[in-house]
Formats: C-alpha cells, sequence, structure tokens
C-alpha cells in the first residue's frame, strides 16, 4: 500500500512504482497503464494524485498519452538530452492532466467483462530477472525453480571438495577443457541416459552452460533467420522470445493431454515446410502433460516424411517417471536432438546443461559452442559426475519428488478453495490454473502487494488477454498468497 511519510509524497511513490516495473519490464513496452480513474481505486489515492505520478512519468519519458485511449509504455526509452526532453513536452501534449481527460472520454463506453480491457502483460523476461531479484521476500508463485531451501544439501560441497584438490586443479583449471565438455560428465550422462532407454554414447554428448544454451546452440546450428519453427502453445514463454529474437517465424501448435495436434502440425508441414519441432514431452511447461507412445510415433512419422528435426526439451526428467515417452528414445536420436540440465533439481547456480545428438550434427553443435563460450566449467562438470556416480542425484531427486508431492496437494486445495480450476490435471512442478478473470491486469494488482504471477498470455506465441495462470506449487502452499489472490480476483469480477 502507499503510506504518505515525509520522505515521499503519495505521487512520488507511485511514480516510483510504475517506473520500476517498466524498467524491469513487468510492464513491456507497449503495455497499456491502468486509467486514471482504476489505478486511484486500486492504490487507495484521489484521481489527482494520479495525474500528478503520470505527468512524472510523462516527464521521464517511460509512458506516452494517445488521445482518447489512455497512457501507455512507451517502446523507446528517450535520451536525457535537450531534444529528448523537448521531444518528451510535446509527446506529453500538455501533461497527464489533459491526457487524463482524454482517457475518461475515450473510457466511457468502454469496460470489457472481468476487466480485460486493462490488460498490461508481464515480459517473458521479467519472470527470468524475479528469479535474480526477488519482488519481496515472499515466495513468488511465477517463479520456475524450486525455492532454494528445498534444493540444500550435503553432498554437493563435498563433491566440490572431492575434486578441488590442488593437482586437481593444476591439472584441469589452468587450461581449457574438451570442446565437447567433461568426458567423466559425458560418460555418466551416457549411463543415466541409458535409464530413459535413450541409448547416446559419451561421443554424441555435448556439455552446455545449462538447458536453454542448449537450446539455443541447436536452434543457431540448425536454423537460419526466417526459417519456420513449429513450438507447443501454451509453451515457454523464454521459448518463443528466444526464437524470435533470432529472426525464426514461430508456428504455433496446440498442446494437448496426448501430445501436439498432429493435424495442426501436418497441415504446417504441407504449408511451409518447418526446420525444427520444439517439444517438452514429459512435464509439459506449463500444463504438466506427458506424450503418450501412440502420439509420438506420429510425430516422428511426420518428422521422417517432411525432412525437419526435434528438438526434444526434457528439463523436467528428474520429476518424472523413467518410462514417461520420450521422442528421443521411440527415434534412437536419428531427427532428435536432446536438451536436458540441472538447475531445476540441483544447483540453478552450476548452470551445467547438455545435448545429445546424431552423430552427424554433433561436430557441429560443438563448432556452434566453442564461438559462444569456448569450453564449459570442468570444475563442476567434474563434481556433478561424481554426484551422479555416487548415486547421490538420484536419491536427492527421489526426495524432491516426495516433498512435491505434498506440496502439489496442498497448493491445489487452497487454489480451489478460491474457486479456480485447473486447465489440466496438476502435475510435476507447475499448476495450469484458470482464474476466471485477466490474468494479465491481476498480474499487475498482485505485484502492490509482493507476488509476481506468471499470466497466462506469457505462455502464447501472439500475446492475448488469457485467465490462465501457471503457478509454482512449493511456493503457493500459504495461505497468505491465496487470500490476497482471492481478495483482487473478486474485485476483478465486479
Amino acid at each position: 500500500m502507499l503510506l504518505k511519510t515525509a520522505s515521499q509524497s503519495l505521487t512520488d511513490q507511485l511514480c516510483s512504482r510504475f517506473a520500476e516495473r517498466i524498467r524491469t519490464r513487468l510492464l513491456a513496452p507497449g503495455a497499456r497503464l491502468p486509467s486514471v480513474r482504476l489505478c486511484a481505486q486500486q492504490q487507495g489515492v484521489s484521481p489527482s494524485t494520479v495525474v500528478a505520478a503520470y505527468d512524472q512519468l510523462l516527464a521521464q519519458g517511460l509512458v506516452e498519452a494517445r488521445r482518447n485511449r489512455g497512457f501507455y509504455v512507451r517502446k523507446m526509452p528517450v535520451a536525457h538530452d535537450g531534444r529528448a526532453q523537448a521531444a518528451t513536452k510535446t509527446i506529453a501534449n500538455g501533461g497527464a492532466a489533459e491526457a487524463w481527460e482524454m482517457d475518461r472520454e475515450g473510457a466511457a463506453g468502454s469496460a470489457a467483462p472481468t476487466g480485460m480491457a486493462q490488460h498490461v502483460p508481464v515480459s517473458a523476461t521479467a519472470l527470468i530477472r524475479g528469479m535474480f531479484h526477488g519482488n519481496s521476500d515472499k515466495p513468488q508463485p511465477g517463479m520456475g525453480v524450486f525455492p532454494p531451501d528445498w534444493l540444500e544439501t550435503t553432498f554437493m560441497p563435498a563433491a566440490i571438495r572431492k575434486v578441488s584438490s590442488t593437482r586437481a586443479l593444476q591439472s584441469f583449471s589452468l587450461q581449457y577443457g574438451e570442446p565437447a565438455g567433461d568426458s567423466s560428465l559425458r560418460q555418466a550422462l551416457s549411463q543415466k541416459l541409458a535409464v530413459h532407454a535413450i541409448h547416446a554414447a559419451p561421443s554424441q554428448i555435448v556439455t552446455t552452460v545449462g538447458a536453454t544454451h542448449a537450446l539455443d546452440i541447436v536452434s543457431r546450428t540448425l536454423l537460419r533467420a526466417g526459417d519456420c519453427v513449429m513450438v507447443e502453445e501454451p509453451g515457454w514463454a523464454i521459448e518463443f522470445a528466444r526464437l524470435t529474437a533470432l529472426g525464426m517465424r514461430i508456428l504455433p501448435v496446440p498442446r494437448r493431454a496426448d501430445g501436439p495436434d498432429l493435424e495442426v502440425m501436418a497441415r504446417y508441414c504441407e504449408l511451409h515446410a518447418p526446420k525444427l519441432f520444439v517439444s517438452v514431452s514429459v512435464l509439459h511447461n506449463p500444463t504438466g502433460y506427458c506424450l503418450t507412445p501412440g502420439s509420438a510415433h506420429r510425430v516422428l512419422q511426420l518428422a521422417n516424411a517432411h525432412n525437419f528435426y526435434i528438438l526434444e526439451d526434457d528439463t523436467y526428467s528428474h520429476l518424472a517417471p523413467d518410462h514417461a515417452t520420450r521422442l528421443s528414445a521411440l527415434d534412437g536420436l536419428q531427427r532428435t536432438v536432446y536438451v536436458s540440465g540441472f538447475s531445476k533439481i540441483l544447483a540453478p547456480g552450476w548452470r551445467v546443461g547438455f545435448m545429445a545428438a546424431p552423430p552427424m550434427l554433433v561436430e557441429r553443435l560443438v563448432d556452434t559452442k566453442l564461438l559462444a563460450t569456448l569450453t564449459t566449467p570442468a570444475l563442476l562438470e567434474k563434481a556433478l559426475a561424481w554426484c551422479i556416480d555416487q548415486g547421490q542425484l538420484r536419491r536427492h531427486a527421489e526426495r524432491i519428488r516426495t516433498r512435491l508431492d505434498i506440496a502439489r496437494a496442498r497448493s491445489v486445495q487452497l487454489a480451489l478453495a478460491q474457486g479456480c480450476t485447473f486447465a489440466a490435471p496438476p502435475a510435476g512442478l507447475f499448476g495450469w490454473v484458470d482464474t476466471g478473470v485477466d490474468t494479465g491486469m491481476l498480474a499487475q494488482r498482485m505485484l502492490d502487494v509482493g507476488y509476481l504471477l506468471a499470466p497466462g498470455a506469457l505462455f502464447h506465441a501472439e500475446r492475448q488477454p488469457s485467465t490462465l495462470m501457471r503457478i509454482n506449487f512449493t511456493t503457493t502452499q500459504e495461505a497468505q498468497f491465496w487470500d490476497a489472490f482471492g481478495r483482487l480476483r473478486a474485485e476483478a469480477l465486479r
């Protein structure tokens, strides 16, 4: 809540709150700010306070006023020189007071059900920034990782000590490591993948700086700007943003309970000749769906018939049954490239990931890796190999899964009590929740009370208002969050 103090006025507090969200992309370029009237109601201040705060944002070049439409985050922040300040004054066109009148007139007959007209999206990179710099000290429902206390272990420090003797450090830290990654880790990963029926020799495995780095290496190796890429929708927000930044044309494929929509994929293949299909076969993010064998076989048939590769992201493999259907196992790593990592289950800060690929692609993938990072840190890779070989990682994952089952049950109970429903059966780390209100708008209101949501619009290639949101079961076990959520949801429903 905004509180009037001797050091900072309500106007300054409100301006600072919006300015921080704009700079950290919690309010994306092009997003509409709440109308003056609505913002005043939400923040418990007078309309004149909001007008003054918006006037400051206009002066700082962070927002612009559009006649009869309201206030929008500027797409290109201006530099702080004389010409920029003059341009800002022109854009303001008399300040926020005049714009407030335009906003009031334009909004008079434009109320949409459940607040859809006030949709203000949270950007994909804002969620990443939120992982590094928390919005508050509260558990964050939109986060994509386990809380730090869930990942605390005694074997990880022991692994580091094991591989960091003076002699060992001199042998591998004073020179570049192996281009494909530490051989002991690649051997351990080869044996680990065999448990999932994925048979990859150590020579087919390349280590990376996390699974996201692996996805990027594959994309840069196999694709060129303008190529068509099929991506499951809803899907991982960062994947849409990453491929768009590389200049790819995204072809969204609806994700169903049994797998991707095969009819849509077939039409894309006929019309656009895609080069790649990106899939999360197991514990799909955000729905939690797992691929069925029948659907997997049809996908592979399409890949063979239309000559495209499949990039299988198995980031959540440690949370799923070993026997879950994986495209790479059925395909034998012929048209598939398998990607996974250990940031989710073990140590986000270690940034150790890997990919297993067809033999004919390995050297091309290594070349792309070398251009970006040269090699990956041998110390952490050797420590991880020790954790795998000693069975420590397997036992740790078992403990996490047991604890997650308990957390999921409690979180589901609290969500249902607040009138939410689940768009997919709860599974894995995430829940795909239907709130009945625009979660883009709700996300901005929840920020006011210290919670960062992951609104449904983030998980679609074309970001449109959505009533869905993704929750992290480990960080939504507290009634305090759901009470705040329920109160603001009820306001949005009025």
